[in-house]
């Protein structure tokens, strides 16, 4: 009788098992290249200019994420609304005027000014000329100088060689620590209190041109986290480009090869005032921002009270001042889009009377693409406690094929972190791949010693901070990351839908399984 009763309950076990097997992937077949079409095209369309943050776009995309959870049904958890409002502070550096005898240069094309000062006027009626800045025993361009309070014109890189190539310092090819060292010259002449230096840099123009707006962008903060303004501002050090380095020069009826090279050949300094009429006001400048992380909340069963969080970022580099658009359809439309269509397939199911035991929350970040800030709002403000929080799902490019595989198996995923914190949160995701997906999951960007070290720098990693068992799912770096190629046209769809189909079979075993993820390691 027990035999049998056993083998009853046996044959009742694997029905089960069947029956909810065929539920999930009814539900991920949700997932369809149609849908993320859809989506993807819409985000990474030029209507969105990129997503940037604190421009138009990324309010657009914002908008857009809201209403579609409104229309999957999902609960808005933040005192009625989807949206958390990130309160950033947007800091940069504003030059207001440059000008050299009237000439007025652009900061980020002529000039890169590194300061901390509130806005302030400087103004000189000559600029000193003081060579390499060096101040050596062998070889000094600053002594018996006084440069306090001037106006003064460095060549900031190299040092003073013979026809031979040999340096007036160390007598040798081989050149001294003023060349090697970064910002020792500087550092020297900050010593002596000039008002504002100008250093001549020839590779700027270069430089600036692959920067583009990001040379001059600043940085992004959350507002509890600003800086108090510096009691004691740093003197200005102003880059200048080996144009407007001959312009200077052209006004002392010189060029810049003609005084390098007269300092070269006699090993002797050389230094001199040029007269014009020099003007510069900039000073730092601090916006506030509030551009928010978009919630939707999928309320479980039995054991509702256990959030899955399954997130992307929704921001990229938006517009720039030349009109180029950063359009950013892996980085990260794909990412938003995998969010949106599991909420979609979620919420149906739970219509359909199978909703997950465990609540899910979905959220899009704000501001990753400033330093991981809208995620890490959320893991300091949270609207669910942290400690009821199960897991964090991390979705961030899955929607092309990297440089690794581009020759190799496409039908692959990076599965980062999975199993930092928790070995079940691995072995799940291993299992459910095994079982429908059958990609190639990728570790590579687990090993510690990658140079890349990928874990720490997406959002998932705020909530791993936090003892949060988490995985962020990647497809890998591609030459159109954070170029204005990365568009729609160039996604794998039905890779992509794959990809998708896999986050979904994972997050819904943590979602429906008896126990919450075990912590059982810590690793690097």
């Amino acid at each position: 009788m027990k035999k049998i009763h056993n083998l009853i309950w046996v044959a009742f076990s694997v029905v089960s098992c069947a029956q909810a097997q065929d539920v999930n992937t009814k539900y991920a077949n949700e997932i369809t290249v149609e849908s993320t079409q859809k989506h993807l095209r819409t985000l990474a369309s030029v209507d969105f200019e990129g997503r940037g943050t604190g421009q138009k776009g990324g309010q657009l995309a914002a908008d857009y994420i809201a209403n579609e959870f409104k229309k999957y049904g999902l609960s808005a958890p933040v005192n009625g609304s989807y949206f958390q409002p990130l309160q950033l502070i947007h800091n940069s550096f504003k030059v207001k005027q440059f000008t050299i005898n009237d000439r007025p240069f652009q900061n980020g094309k002529d000039i890169f000014v590194i300061g901390n000062n509130e806005e302030k006027l400087f103004e000189s009626n000559e600029i000193i000329f003081i060579g390499y800045g060096i101040d050596d025993p062998k070889y000094s361009d600053i002594t018996g100088l006084d440069l306090t309070n001037k106006v003064v014109l460095l060549l900031n890189e190299s040092e003073p060689t013979d026809d031979k190539g040999n340096s007036w310092i160390t007598g040798k090819k081989t050149p001294s620590d003023w060349s090697t060292s970064r910002n020792k010259k500087i550092k020297e002449i900050l010593k002596k209190k000039p008002k504002l230096i100008l250093a001549v840099n020839s590779q700027l123009s270069q430089l600036l041109e692959e920067a583009g707006d990001r040379a001059t962008e600043g940085r992004y903060n959350l507002a509890i986290d600003q800086p108090a303004p510096e009691k004691s501002p740093m003197i200005p050090v102003v880059n200048i480009t080996d144009h407007a380095a001959n312009y200077i020069f052209n006004l002392a009826r010189t060029n810049l090869a003609a005084v390098v090279g007269k300092i070269n050949r006699s090993g002797q300094a050389i230094s001199f005032a040029i007269n014009t009429n020099f003007k510069a006001d900039f000073g730092t400048n601090a916006k506030p921002l509030a551009d928010p992380n978009i919630l939707g909340y999928l309320e479980g069963t039995d054991k509702k009270d256990e959030i899955v969080v399954i997130g992307g970022h929704y921001d990229h580099d938006g517009k720039d001042s030349k009109g180029n658009i950063f359009f950013g359809a892996d980085d990260n439309a794909s990412g938003t889009t995998a969010v949106l269509e599991l909420a979609r397939s979620f919420s149906r199911a739970k219509a359909a009377g199978n909703g997950p035991r465990r609540s899910i929350l979905f959220i899009t970040y704000a501001a990753e693409e400033k330093g991981l800030l809208g995620s890490k709002f959320y893991t300091e403000n949270p609207i669910f406690p942290l400690a009821n929080t199960v897991a964090c799902i991390n979705i961030d490019m899955i929607g092309r094929v990297d440089d690794k595989h581009l020759k190799g198996n496409h039908d692959y995923i990076h599965a980062i972190g999975s199993d930092k914190l928790s070995s079940e949160l691995y072995q799940i995701n291993k299992d459910e791949n095994e079982k429908n997906t059958k990609l190639e999951i990728d570790y590579m960007y687990d090993n510690p010693k990658d140079p890349m070290r990928l874990y720490y720098r997406s959002d998932h990693y705020n909530f791993a901070k936090k003892g949060i068992p988490s995985i962020f799912y990647f497809s890998g770096l591609h030459p159109d990351y954070h170029t204005p190629a990365d568009t729609y046209d160039r996604i794998d769809f039905p890779l992509m839908v794959k990809r998708e189909k896999l986050v979904f079979f994972t997050a819904w075993q943590i979602a429906n399984r008896d126990g919450r993820l075990i912590i059982d390691s810590n690793k690097e």
